[in-house]
Formats: structure tokens, C-alpha cells, sequence
């Protein structure tokens, strides 16, 4: 008899700090998917406020707080470069299939991401709608053109960001379970 394929999603974040809509996707993709592997990375086009060590903390906390073993926080995959730990994560999770979950709002960054060929060969998108970040279908087309596969979300999240979490002092949009963390760190000053 031979064993059911795992559907996998890969869910890397360079949040800082993970908000509400980071988690909604979480607790969504664990719905859909038999396992959902997360971790916190550097993106190498953007500027942290917090470094990788205490974001994936954030993000390793409000992972905790599921109490779901379909939900996996694995800091040993992170790379700022997707296709190493999309490779590395197919290796130690013994996987041939993955999707790689990416918000609309990268749908034309990843088209300038180092070895997007070699990604798009690795990997299905799974691209879930940012509000305010329309989904191009000239974009679409671009994958397709390359021979990329993909699927749209139906995956409904707030309109919420990190720079919108450090623009307010109120913690608005900032998971509960991660305040603590927050304080006792002293991270994100200007939330204090």
C-alpha cells in the first residue's frame, strides 16, 4: 500500500514584528495543509528594526501558543536566500513537494530574488492576497512563462503589517501571547 504524499506549506517571515495576520495565516494554513513549517528570516531587501535572534523568538512564541503539532518552528532552515532553505528544508523533512507560501505584496519582488529559477523549480506558490498589494495578473503570467506553479489563497487576513504594529504605541495588531516578550526584551521601543 503506498503512503499518502504530505502536503507541506514552507512559511518563511521576515516579520518585525509578527502581527494578527501572520497568525491567521498560520492557524489557516494548518487547516489545509498536513504540515506547515515556519521560521524567521532576513530579507535581504529590507531594513530590521529587531535582528533575526529575537524575531524568531516572537515568532517561535506565537507558534507555541497553537498547541498544534501540524505547526513546526525550524530556525535551522533559515536563510536570508529562499532556495537554501527551501533545499535544506526538502532534506531534513525528507519532502519531493512543497508549497511556498508568499503574500501578494512579494508577487513582484520574487522576479529579482537570487536563483528565481532554481525556485521556481523547487517549489509551488501559494500566493495569499495582501490588502492594498492587488494581485497582477501580468505577474501570474511571469510565473507561468518560467514554467512556475502556483495557486491564489482564499485566505482572508486584516489589513495589518509589522510597520504598521512599530507605528503605533498601543500594541494594535500585535498578538497577545507576544507582548510579554516584547517588554521584557525591550524591543520595539516606540511601542513602550
Amino acid at each position: 500500500m503506498k503512503s499518502r504524499i504530505q502536503k507541506v506549506a514552507l512559511f518563511g517571515t521576515s516579520a518585525d514584528p509578527p502581527s494578527n495576520g501572520h497568525q491567521i495565516i498560520i492557524k489557516e494554513l494548518s487547516k489545509i495543509y498536513d504540515k506547515v513549517i515556519c521560521y524567521a528570516s532576513n530579507n535581504p531587501n529590507k531594513e530590521h528594526t529587531e535582528n533575526l535572534y529575537f524575531r524568531g523568538l516572537l515568532l517561535k512564541q506565537l507558534i507555541t501558543n497553537f498547541r498544534n503539532s501540524k505547526i513546526i518552528f525550524d530556525s535551522e532552515i533559515s536563510s536570508k536566500w529562499a532556495i537554501s532553505t527551501i533545499k535544506q528544508c526538502k532534506t531534513k523533512y525528507n519532502l519531493q513537494s512543497i508549497d511556498f507560501v508568499i503574500g501578494s505584496d512579494l508577487l513582484e519582488e520574487i522576479f529579482i530574488w537570487k536563483n528565481i529559477y532554481k525556485i521556481i523549480k523547487e517549489v509551488n506558490f501559494l500566493i495569499i492576497p495582501r490588502e492594498g498589494y492587488p494581485i497582477n495578473n501580468d505577474n501570474l503570467q511571469l510565473i507561468d512563462d518560467i514554467k512556475g506553479k502556483y495557486k491564489l489563497s482564499s485566505i482572508k487576513i486584516p489589513k495589518i503589517s509589522s510597520s504598521m504594529i512599530k507605528e503605533n504605541c498601543k500594541f494594535l495588531g500585535l498578538p497577545k501571547s507576544l507582548i510579554p516578550i516584547v517588554k521584557e526584551n525591550n524591543l520595539y521601543k516606540k511601542l513602550l
